[in-house]
């Protein structure tokens, strides 16, 4: 099994030796399924976006409250391999108030309402297409595949890391602030990278299913999704915003 790159999600994520007390591994009822991790990710979805509009509507300061603990949260949950579905949902909580904040902060840089509907709007439509072409088997996750975006998501993290330091010491990357040819065909790649993780994360949950995981473990598998559409979602908001602010 190629390992889904998501921090969340690992190949011992679904091993019955990490479930050692529980009884209910030989109960069909109680074994995870595609249909019931759809149905968590969009109990997830739901307060992230409930959240996310309150909090874009009357809080947006608060987003840092948000990032920080949605940060710590995840930091929970992906080190203490937790499937507890109140705290999996507080991580979404906790997102739903960063975004709305940062994205009602975007908009208000470039002087553009609207781009948080329409970032949202293009995440959801690839979300589908990616889940579409992975069940119509046009995406085999293979091992060359693997090796090409996992390459990729080191060097974006490694922009990442430099950009986090360049704001200590006052400089930007260009590929990352940007708003020329360069740092939008940069913003299209990661876009493009992480709608490839979504198919990643399709087939590492749809092995976990096969395996008969436990059915608690939804909640994880939710949890993994939507830091990949989180990422989606902040990645496509920053190129709208570029290319807003091109006018």
């Amino acid at each position: 099994m190629y390992r889904s790159r998501n921090p969340t999600l690992s190949d011992s994520t679904f091993d019955k030796s990490n479930y050692q007390e529980a009884t209910w591994w030989n109960e069909d009822s109680n074994l995870m399924t595609m249909e019931g991790t759809v149905e968590k990710t969009g109990i997830l979805l739901i307060l992230t976006a409930t959240f996310a509009i309150a909090t874009y509507a009357f809080f947006p300061s608060l987003y840092i409250i948000g990032f920080l603990g949605g940060f710590i949260t995840a930091m929970i949950v992906i080190f203490s391999r937790s499937t507890n579905p109140v705290l999996i949902c507080g991580y979404a909580v906790f997102e739903g108030i960063a975004l709305g904040g940062f994205t009602y902060f975007i908009e208000l840089s470039v002087d553009q309402p609207g781009l948080g509907i329409l970032a949202a709007a293009i995440t959801f439509i690839i979300l589908g297409s990616m889940l579409a072409i992975y069940r119509a088997g046009l995406i085999s996750w293979d091992r060359n595949l693997a090796i090409a975006v996992y390459s990729s998501l080191g060097a974006i993290v490694l922009i990442y890391l430099i950009s986090i330091v360049g704001m200590f010491f006052g400089f930007n990357v260009p590929l990352i602030h940007g708003n020329g040819p360069v740092g939008i065909m940069f913003s299209l790649f990661v876009i493009a990278i992480g709608s490839l993780c979504l198919v990643a994360d399709f087939d590492f949950i749809e092995k976990g299913v096969h395996r008969g995981a436990p059915k608690q473990l939804e909640w994880r598998a939710a949890f993994g999704l939507m830091i990949t559409l989180i990422w989606l979602y902040v990645e496509i908001l920053n190129l709208l915003a570029k290319l807003a602010s091109r006018r």
